[in-house]
């Protein structure tokens, strides 16, 4: 695979086409905006980064959707932001049109192409997108559960005083307050996470990685946009390279977990064909009835989205 799209050229757009290139995995990058120059600019800036960083990945930057032609991925981050005090629901009028836009468009110049979603909601977004391509769902997919665990692992280990690095995690469900967090599926070195840790320090944990998102967009105004970039470029990785990589993304369910067309966070086996396969978990009645509470509140906001009538 030699090309890549992402649509965005904002914060987190910006970042993943600059991670993107720094992995030195893809011969080419097409950043796209309707803001044409700032895309060419952030495009130019990174491509002139790259004597220093070493890499050869070019980058292009364009308003025009006949330069991704041809593209093997692309990452939709286009959208606006959160701000204090809006929800990620709060955002669906506006992102669900933008969205369903840009797939179509994509679509016009591209037969074929896995689509990475990250714009928010997350979860209705990927739906809204799987919509509007008609493309199989294995190639349709949503960036949320791998930000998500990263949160999770990075504040897990600030409070074990360990490298992230050795923090492995499983997270499920939508992408907003109703995630659930899997302790018994979390693991330091291999070394089962409940056994370093005691239950209230473990619970706050959990509530703040729910509230990750909003923790940030109090403290900068907006959205992050470094982990979330870098997240979204780790799945174009796993892609590429045909890794089968485990990681949470936003699927289409067809019956995994008692689910059924509707599009959740659960772990998959990322490759070079998109979703090889869809994980299921054994998962206990209580993580159950948390993974079915967080999927009801996706289904209503994807009912939401179907009575807007968009796609």
């Amino acid at each position: 695979m030699s090309k890549v799209t992402v649509v965005g050229a904002g914060n987190v757009g910006a970042t993943v086409a600059n991670v993107l290139a720094h992995k030195d995995i893809v011969k080419e990058v097409v950043l796209l905006d309707i803001k044409g120059d700032m895309a060419r600019g952030k495009a130019l800036d990174s491509w002139q980064q790259a004597p220093i960083d070493y890499y050869s990945t070019s980058l292009v930057g364009t308003e025009d959707y006949a330069d991704t032609a041809n593209s093997d991925i692309v990452v939709i981050t286009a959208g606006i932001p959160r701000r204090p005090g809006m929800s990620r629901d709060d955002l669906i009028s506006t992102n669900a049109k933008i969205v369903t836009s840009v797939t179509k468009s994509i679509m016009k110049h591209s037969k074929n192409p896995i689509i990475i979603i990250v714009s928010n909601p997350l979860d209705v977004m990927t739906y809204a997108a799987h919509k509007a391509s008609g493309l199989s769902d294995k190639r349709v997919f949503g960036m949320a559960g791998i930000l998500d665990t990263a949160r999770y692992r990075a504040f897990l280990a600030t409070e074990l005083n360990v490298s992230p690095k050795d923090l492995q995690a499983v997270l499920m469900g939508g992408h907003g307050d109703t995630m659930v967090p899997l302790p018994r599926y979390t693991t330091v070195a291999g070394i089962p996470v409940t056994e370093m840790i005691d239950k209230d320090k473990l619970k706050a944990i959990v509530n703040r990685t729910k509230k990750g998102g909003g923790e940030l967009v109090k403290l900068m105004g907006t959205s992050a946009w470094y982990a979330p970039g870098a997240a979204a470029a780790q799945m174009v990785e796993a892609i590429v390279k045909n890794e089968n990589r485990i990681f949470p993304c936003c699927a289409r369910l067809n019956g995994e977990y008692g689910l059924k067309d509707m599009f959740l966070g659960v772990p998959v086996k990322l490759g070079a064909n998109g979703i090889e396969e869809v994980l299921e978990l054994k998962l206990n009645k209580s993580e159950t009835k948390l993974l079915h509470k967080s999927a009801d509140h996706v289904t209503a906001v994807m009912e939401v989205f179907n009575k807007m009538g968009v796609a």
